[in-house]
């Protein structure tokens, strides 16, 4: 009878350790080379996106070449934030570059409706594919917060 309760036990076990097994999340295989350029623009747009600088167009400008270049970085939901936080800021103004919106190209580019509409996705995708992020709770409230514009007008 010992017998047959180990045996049971054993496959019972070994039942949990092979489903526990299915539900891991398998490791992406990420580039060094790209990893660390990927890092270095998230310290650089950090720099950009901190309070003495609020340099908004610069956060976009980098989060842009490295989503384009390497969208698998380890840190992209750091980099969806800040591309978030920057587009909603941009949108009401804020930051220290401006918007030219005499040039066609910046005006396009920054119009505000089209930096709620960044902000949006930005932020909607950090909520949606990253929900352990540290930043979630802040996205979330700004998300909101853009929500509460679009019904305004």
């Amino acid at each position: 009878m010992k017998k047959l309760l180990l045996i049971a036990f054993g496959i019972l076990l070994l039942g949990l350790s092979v489903s526990a097994q299915r539900n891991v999340t398998p490791a992406i295989d990420r580039d060094p080379l790209m990893e660390a350029d990927a890092k270095h623009n998230l310290d650089v747009a950090w720099q950009a996106f901190g309070p003495a600088r609020k340099a908004y167009k610069q956060v976009l400008l980098r989060f842009e070449e490295t989503f384009a270049a390497y969208p698998e970085f380890s840190k992209i939901d750091e980099f969806f934030y800040l591309a978030g936080m920057s587009s909603y800021y941009l949108s009401e103004n804020k930051g220290k570059q401006k918007v030219d919106l005499k040039s066609e190209k910046e005006k396009v580019k920054f119009a505000p409706a089209k930096l709620r509409e960044d902000a949006a996705l930005y932020l909607g995708m950090l909520v949606e594919k990253y929900p352990q992020s540290k930043y979630k709770a802040e996205a979330e409230t700004t998300l909101a917060a853009l929500k509460g514009q679009k019904s305004d007008r």
